[in-house]
Parts: C-alpha cells; structure tokens; sequence
C-alpha cells in the first residue's frame, strides 16, 4: 500500500452490517485533515443518498483530524440532518470529538432570506431617534458640567490652577501664530475685494468702515471660534477619547478624581479666558491687513484710515463681536470634552469622535453666531 494513500480521507457508504435495511453506515478513514480533504470535499458536494434512510457515520478508522477536517465532517453531517435523515457519528476518540464538538459551537447556522432594507421612514425616524438621544445626552453633560462648576466655585480650592494654565497656554498662546495670520489674511481680502466697488463710486475712505465693521462684528470672533475648534476642540476629544479607550477615566474614579474636575472644568475655564483674548488679537490682526491693502489699493495712508476708522464704529460694535466669544469658547469646550467621553472600543472610535467634535463645533458656532446677529438686530445694535 502506498504510505501517502494513509493521507488522503475516504468516505464510504454502505448498508450497515448487522442492522435493519433503514440504516446505512458512512465509513470514514485516513487522515482528516487540510491536506488530506481536498478530493474528498469536491465528492461530497455531489454526495445523493436515496431514500430517507438513517445514517450512522463511523467514524473509528480516521487517523488525525484537524479543524478543517472536522468542519467538513461536520458539515457532512449537518446536510445530511437538514434532508430529514437521522446523523449519529459513533467510533469519534475522545480527542476528536472534542474538536468536533468545539467546531460544532462554532458554526453559523445559516438563516432564512436577508432582512429587508427598512424603508425611508423607517430610516428617518432612527435617525431621528439618535438625535434625540445624543441631544438629551449633550444637555446632560452640560448639566453635569454646570453643577461642576458651581461645586467648584463654591469650594475654590477643587479649582486646578496648573491645569487651567497650562490649558490657557496650549489653547491661547500656542494660537497665535495661526490665528493672527489668517485673520491678517483676511482683513487684506476684504480690503482687496471692496476697493474696486469703492474706488468706482469715489468712495475710497470708506474702506475703513468695511474692514472695521466686517472684522469686529462678525469675521474675527467667528474665524478665531472655527480655528480653536479644529485646532483646540479636536485635541480635547482626542486627548480624553484616549484617555476612556485605555481606561485611565476609570483609573481616576477609582483614586477619587473626578473626570469632570481635571479634565473638562479645565479646559472650559481657559477657553472661557483666552478666546476673548484671542479676539482682540485678531482684531487688530485683520484690520492691519485692512489698512496695508487700503494704502496700497486705495492710497488711503494708515492716519487716514484710523482717523475714519474712529469715526465709524462706535463701542458697540466692538462689544458685540467679543461678547461672543466667551459663549462660543463653551460650544468649543464642551463639544469636545462631550464627544471624548463619547469614544469607546478601540483608537478608531477616537478618530470618529475628533471628526464630530470639529463638525458639531464649527455647526453649533454658526448657528449661534446668526442666532446672535437676529437678537442684535431686534435690539437695533
């Protein structure tokens, strides 16, 4: 006998030796394994018993069995039990039948038709209702966050002075390069964009209301808002997301440290402190630039441009631009603390959550920002 011929599995099927005419004996023998199932999985695919007969599969003569061996046994005898045939698999070692049994456990029993795509409405309303609740959940840190606050204030020394400073330096101080550059930037495109139409009419003093109004009122609190958010939102969702992945929010509850004590108070507070400040910054920022395209556009030399430019605006219309930035720092903080918290699993619920964080800010900011420019319409400011 050839030693390979020991590798190859065989089944073969007989009537069963000393038993009624209903049985039939499928005998199994070689070696069950990957290498040795190859032919034997193609014959069995086109495996037809007649009848409804019982089936007793033995098998004492397998040599070794491994799991893709004992899935297709299995398998064989799964099909055989779906026909309406009685399987029972005698003669197994013990060995074997406990990889048997471990597959067996194993197998996804196939179920019926697919379930059908649900419909428009169907899809709507759980959508809706996933904004109901992430809705309910953000108002409920912000709850949390508020009581905080309050238990912070009124027992001052829970409030974590390094962290704050260290929060106001890397929110506040790390910024300024980025956001004194593109508010410059764009102080000089709206000087550059309304010195045409302003030249045409002989109206080139009046650049100084353009740029001063533009920037004070709206384009620098809004511009500073959308670069803190991608730049200091996101890092609050990354850094906490992490931080709730590796389960080192839990490590401090279990020490006694609050989450909300260290790691959103913080981050409120210097936002809160440092993007008003960032807003006077790119004030002067972008009606520098104003003034460099004014003179160089316009010939409106920089005495002229600020002796027009105080003749223009008035207190107000700086402090309404700047009072909205301490409302837009809390959207900022607080979107990012509450998405952090959100991250669970693995690093790439912390990317989904960053992405929200920085998609919800800015959206929240915007639609705040018209909310404030309807209230300072009705109140004609």
């Amino acid at each position: 006998m050839n030693p390979s011929a020991a590798c190859v599995a065989e089944l073969t099927i007989a009537p069963e030796p000393g038993a009624d005419a209903a049985a039939l004996a499928a005998r199994c023998t070689g070696a069950w394994t990957v290498h040795g199932i190859a032919e034997l999985e193609r014959t069995l695919d086109t495996l037809a018993i007649p009848g409804d007969r019982e089936v007793v599969i033995d098998a004492a003569a397998i040599s070794a069995l491994d799991t893709s061996g004992a899935w297709l046994l299995h398998r064989t005898a799964r099909a055989l039990g779906q026909q309406g045939r009685t399987v029972r698999i005698d003669g197994l070692r013990p060995e074997f039948d406990t990889l048997l049994r471990l597959v067996a456990s194993r197998q996804v029993t196939p179920g019926g038709a697919p379930p059908a795509r649900p419909g428009i409405v169907a899809t709507l309303g759980r959508q809706a209702w996933a904004d109901w609740r992430n809705t309910m959940g953000f108002m409920s840190f912000i709850g949390e966050a508020v009581i905080a606050l309050l238990r912070s204030a009124a027992q001052p020394s829970r409030i974590r002075w390094r962290v704050i400073l260290h929060n106001m330096q890397s929110a506040g101080f790390d910024a300024l390069p980025i956001t004194g550059l593109l508010s410059f930037l764009m102080g000089i495109v709206i000087a550059y964009q309304g010195a045409d139409q302003l030249e045409r009419f002989g109206a080139n003093i009046f650049i100084a209301d353009l740029v001063g109004l533009a920037m004070l009122r709206e384009l620098s609190p809004l511009l500073t808002a959308i670069i803190v958010a991608g730049r200091s939102g996101s890092a609050y969702t990354a850094q906490i997301g992490t931080m709730k992945v590796t389960e080192e929010i839990d490590a401090l509850r279990t020490v006694g440290v609050g989450p909300f004590d260290l790691l959103v108070l913080p981050k409120m507070l210097a936002l809160a402190v440092v993007l008003p400040l960032l807003c006077v910054y790119t004030d002067i920022a972008g009606v520098l630039g104003g003034m460099i395209m004014a003179q160089s556009k316009l010939n409106v030399s920089f005495d002229v441009f600020l002796r027009r430019f105080e003749e223009a605006l008035v207190m107000s219309d700086y402090l309404t631009g700047l009072c909205k930035a301490p409302v837009f720092a809390m959207i900022i903080a607080l979107v990012g603390c509450y998405r952090g918290f959100q991250a669970s699993g693995s690093a790439d619920s912390v990317g989904r959550q960053t992405t929200l964080s920085v998609v919800q800010s800015i959206f929240l900011v915007i639609v705040v920002d018209a909310v404030f420019s309807i209230v300072f319409n009705l109140l004609d400011l």
